[in-house]
């Protein structure tokens, strides 16, 4: 089933998709089939998802009725982020094979960072860019959102608090990131602690320094988390650890990878974040950037810079459609 959010004469409708061509409303459904399904995306992964069988035989009796039933016309429309009211965003860095061989200190775990629900777009909707950000890159990511909530999960039970899946461009301002985000601070000897002496890779140039990377304007600014065009509840995805990722600029590939090249599996993730972060229903976690380069785009997303270049980005995972944004400069 592929549930999606999006917004009709300025009202929001929570529609499920009949095929990609069309849809129907969480509204019509129950005005038809005499149904309580919530009116948007938290409240029904909240309240709703145990209602999937029934909601699944009433798509099959609509599909193949001659009622006219009221569709969505998919041309008229504004998508959005499939839920926009989710509590929190969980983003893991550094989790493809591709990316982590450069790293030369490894904390042997996921690393995270989060991102403000505000930056969320949804599908064909424009990803703004202003000269004052820098370099900014595209990365196409698997992301998945939360059924139940959950604390300390097993890893062989993650894949339960699934409610379904879909796909997040993680845009990325470097220019940001490595200027106003970051801070340098130069310490007295005596005060600097061994765990920060160990954390380098050359120990005399810099031994009294400091860096702090805080990915807070380079990770959500506004427009920088495109999602969509739907969640795939979890039933039709069989396994998440090995799906297709294929990634656009105009047309041209910069990316063919999988999620197989993650270093940590998505219910290692699941299970590695529910022990610092409760998991609650619509949480969506985002599970790492499809990094494999080719011969124009030897380094994938990290050849693609958004400030140099109004474009059309496409990212196509198997079994969850494509998410398209196009790329516009402002002020």
């Amino acid at each position: 089933m592929k549930i999606g959010t999006v917004l009709k004469n300025k009202v929001q409708y929570l529609v499920f998709m009949i095929n990609e061509d069309t849809a129907i409303t969480s509204y019509e459904i129950n005005k038809n089939f005499g149904t309580q399904i919530s009116k948007t995306m938290q409240g029904f992964i909240a309240k709703d998802s145990d209602k999937y069988n029934e909601i699944e035989s009433i798509l099959n009796a609509i599909q193949q009725s001659t009622e006219n039933y009221e569709f969505i016309d998919l041309k008229s429309i504004k998508w959005q982020a499939p839920n926009p009211d989710t509590r929190k965003i969980l983003g893991v860095a550094f989790n493809n094979k591709n990316i982590r061989k450069e790293v030369h200190i490894d904390p042997g775990c996921p690393n995270y960072f989060l991102k403000s629900s505000s930056c969320l777009i949804g599908h064909n909707n424009p990803i703004l860019i202003r000269k004052s950000y820098g370099n900014t890159i595209p990365e196409p990511e698997l992301c998945l959102v939360i059924g139940k909530t959950g604390k300390d999960i097993n890893t062989e039970k993650a894949l339960d608090y699934v409610f379904g899946y879909s796909i997040m461009n993680d845009i990325t301002s470097h220019g940001m990131k490595f200027s106003m985000d970051s801070v340098a601070v130069t310490r007295d000897p005596e005060i600097m602690k061994p765990e920060f002496i160990n954390w380098r890779k050359y120990g005399e140039q810099d031994k009294n320094d400091l860096y702090f990377v805080y990915h807070t304007r380079s990770k959500s600014s506004d427009t920088f988390g495109p999602m969509g065009p739907w969640v795939t509840t979890a039933n039709e995805i069989n396994n998440p650890n090995n799906i297709r990722i294929h990634a656009y600029k105009n047309g041209e590939c910069y990316t063919d990878d999988s999620t197989s090249s993650y270093l940590f599996s998505i219910e290692e993730i699941i299970s590695n974040a529910s022990h610092y972060f409760t998991l609650e229903p619509g949480d969506i976690i985002s599970c790492g950037t499809a990094a494999k380069g080719n011969k124009n785009f030897p380094n994938a997303h990290r050849n693609i810079l958004l400030n140099e270049e109004e474009c059309e980005l496409k990212i196509n995972i198997d079994g969850l459609g494509t998410l398209t944004n196009t790329v516009k400069h402002t002020q």
